[in-house]
């Protein structure tokens, strides 16, 4: 069964976008890997997250910054299919 992604961001501090182009960048990059993306509003304040099913690999108050996007193609990649060349990304 193909996992699914979810992330979870604050709408309050307008990451709704940054969630958004990360849902694009990973369904393009894992389509024949995941069921889907689902972006999820957050109740709470300065959430923002990347789970794999109910495997959270990113967590921006745990981790304290955002990585470059390439990093965080790799965390989801290392999940959901550790073969899987990124092509620019894995340099």
């Amino acid at each position: 069964m193909k996992p699914t992604i979810t992330i979870e961001y604050c709408p309050k501090c307008n990451w709704m976008m940054r969630a958004a182009y990360m849902a694009q960048e990973l369904l393009t990059t894992f389509t024949d890997d995941i069921n889907g993306v689902t972006l999820k509003p957050s109740e709470v304040s300065g959430r923002y997250t990347i789970s794999v099913d109910e495997e959270t690999l990113f967590d921006r108050k745990r981790d304290g910054h955002f990585p470059e996007i390439k990093e965080l193609k790799k965390a989801v990649r290392d999940k959901v299919n550790p073969g899987k060349s990124l092509g620019h990304s894995d340099r």
